[in-house]
């Protein structure tokens, strides 16, 4: 059986991340606002930027490893902006295909939450989930998060476009 361990992604994460996004956006394009082709060709300086390991640092990602390969990860962004300074948002959950139905997903989402509201005036995580995903959209609501509000035409994918969810956990 395989061991599985969440931890906060560091720079040298970075290779190792971007593969995992590329691959998620390659699989599930109607479930990201980015793509495999304006991601691709960021250099690794920007995988590594968000990654920054600093304590108050814009962007947090938690990765899953289980036997030391990454299988999983989600982000936090954390506002600058003096009024919303109150707010994070939630980005890039991914599980490995392989990985699924292990509570990875529940891993991840709870270190992203207890880390968010470790964080000095934090006090919403907000995200947006596509509408149809339910096995996505129920992990959140057992986790505290609440629909407030539906994005019809939210990304444009190859046969059209699908419209998003917009979720908020209060911490």
């Amino acid at each position: 059986m395989a061991i599985c361990v969440t931890t906060r992604l560091q720079p040298n994460h970075a290779a190792e991340y971007r593969a995992l996004m590329l691959q998620a956006y390659a699989q599930h394009p109607d479930a990201f606002t980015s793509s495999v082709v304006e991601r691709e060709v960021l250099p690794l300086s920007w995988w590594q930027g968000r990654l920054n390991p600093a304590p108050d640092g814009q962007d947090v990602v938690f990765g899953v490893f289980c036997d030391d390969v990454l299988v999983g990860a989600v982000g936090l962004s954390f506002d600058k902006r003096e009024k919303a300074r109150h707010k994070a948002t939630l980005f890039g959950m991914v599980v490995s295909p392989a990985q699924r139905r292990l509570g990875l997903g529940q891993q991840l989402l709870a270190a992203a939450l207890s880390y968010a509201r470790a964080r000095p005036g934090v006090l919403v995580v907000q995200l947006t989930v596509t509408q149809g995903n339910t096995q996505a959209q129920a992990l959140y609501a057992r986790n505290g998060f609440v629909e407030f509000g539906l994005e019809p035409y939210a990304v444009a994918v190859e046969n059209g476009f699908v419209s998003k969810v917009h979720m908020g956990c209060t911490l």
